[in-house]
């Protein structure tokens, strides 16, 4: 009846699917690995940032913030920005912030 049947065997399903799991096996593990990166250059931008803040705030009113609350109450910064994406929180003394 039928002379030419076409269509993949189950040998040739069987190598692709085998194929695609090595794959993903080798490229899953290093996604996970740019997540923490990408986490930890966006904490290095945000204490930059609100250093930013903290130096336009002293140019404008001639003084240094006792806090980053100040430049928060100032509207310098928002209170989301005291906080980094992988949760560390910045810190503020003598001029300078940092992430702890």
């Amino acid at each position: 009846m039928f002379k030419k049947e076409e269509g993949f065997t189950l040998i040739e399903m069987l190598i692709v699917l085998m194929v695609i799991s090595v794959l993903m096996i080798l490229i899953i593990p290093n996604i996970g690995k740019k997540s923490e990166d990408v986490h930890s250059k966006g904490c290095e931008a945000l204490v930059s940032v609100v250093q930013a803040q903290v130096d336009a705030f002293l140019l404008e009113t001639g003084q240094l913030p006792s806090s980053l609350d100040d430049l928060v109450d100032n509207n310098y910064i928002t209170g989301d920005q005291l906080t980094c994406p992988n949760n560390n929180a910045l810190t503020y003394s003598n001029g300078k912030v940092n992430a702890s």
